[in-house]
């Protein structure tokens, strides 16, 4: 699978003051939607954030919402899969169902839901929506409810459900998503908690890691958990693609990017990791611009380093950001034909 992650909120996944401006606004996203439909890529996926950063560059503080933008991008697009994200903590169950399926029936079956458990304190928090009492374990909890109640209501005529967090009587929502058997589920997360939500309910995981091995390590360890629960499940993984017409001006234009880190926005966004106070500064610096496993180089070989990194991490897919999204989803669309023929794409079996 070969996706895009949408530049949803300014700054888009590099953090610096010299890369080319990315406002995150819904025109921005349209001509990436398009161009995303037109060259053949499998999905377009948009984050949801209410929050930014800071720093020189405000990072992240203009953004669009997730799930009416998909709709937008729906109709803008024909073949493309289109995945919104929400936060389980945020939505109640039935309305996201009713959400998700207003946003398949736009598509005509092409929808998807990115499932995330987790939130950042100061972002909930500002709204009122951040609770101490909820430990990790209990967020998932939460979660595995929700994504019950909504699957539930995307097939039968009525959910009755008595959990710690939702209580659903005789609740329905009609009609039914067109999708078959339903809308693909998405979500992401590397602690053990996180692997077993995602391979009982999600189609396909993402997982990140601060290394390579470490993103092998855990790619093998989602499908060794599937497996003992008699399922398969995709695996995909971020990648930053910078190029240039040569290897030299590519490194050349990374090594603008590292010049004009906004360390302040890096900072903040540590923190928001969990990262403590002590460590930020020097944890700025060594994660750099992209906190994402990125290939730099010529077109040819960024196609070569792409091919590396999923046989590598025995990955299913990548879901791919640029600098500039116009220049670099162009560029990809040349070098996809072959990564296809490497990679061709394989039907999934739902959670």
């Amino acid at each position: 699978m070969f996706g895009v992650f949408l530049p949803i909120a300014n700054g888009g996944w590099i953090v610096s003051k010299n890369t080319p401006t990315l406002d995150g606004l819904y025109e921005t996203n349209r001509e990436a939607a398009i161009t995303a439909d037109r060259i053949g890529l499998d999905f377009i996926m948009s984050m949801a954030k209410f929050r930014g950063f800071g720093g020189e560059t405000n990072h992240w503080a203009t953004s669009m919402e997730s799930m009416t933008m998909m709709a937008g991008l729906a109709e803008a697009t024909k073949t493309v899969k289109v995945w919104a994200t929400v936060h389980a903590l945020l939505s109640n169950p039935a309305v996201v169902a009713k959400m998700v399926t207003t946003l398949d029936h736009i598509s005509k079956g092409r929808a998807g839901l990115n499932i995330v458990a987790g939130a950042y304190r100061e972002e909930f928090s500002q709204m009122g929506a951040w609770d101490d009492s909820l430990s990790h374990g209990d967020r998932y909890q939460l979660t595995e409810e929700w994504i019950t109640i909504i699957k539930r209501l995307w097939s039968e005529p009525s959910v009755t459900f008595k959990g710690r967090f939702f209580d659903m009587e005789d609740c329905q929502s009609d009609p039914k998503p067109i999708s078959r058997p339903r809308p693909d589920l998405i979500a992401a997360g590397q602690s053990d908690r996180g692997f077993d939500f995602s391979t009982t309910h999600a189609d396909a995981c993402f997982i990140g890691g601060r290394s390579v091995e470490e993103r092998r390590g855990h790619s093998r360890r989602a499908r060794e958990i599937a497996a003992e629960k008699g399922k398969t499940i995709k695996v995909c993984a971020m990648c930053t693609v910078i190029h240039a017409d040569t290897d030299a001006k590519a490194e050349s234009m990374l090594q603008r990017f590292e010049d004009g880190a906004d360390l302040g926005a890096i900072m903040a966004q540590m923190k928001s990791w969990g990262i403590a106070p002590d460590s930020l500064a020097a944890m700025a610096r060594k994660v750099g611009v992209s906190q994402n496993h990125s290939v730099v180089g010529s077109p040819e070989t960024c196609r070569e380093k792409i091919e590396e990194y999923m046989e590598t991490c025995d990955l299913d897919g990548v879901m791919l950001i640029f600098p500039d999204y116009k220049v670099g989803l162009e560029m990809f669309g040349d070098i996809l034909p072959k990564l296809r023929q490497r990679f061709p794409a394989q039907n999934h079996e739902p959670a």
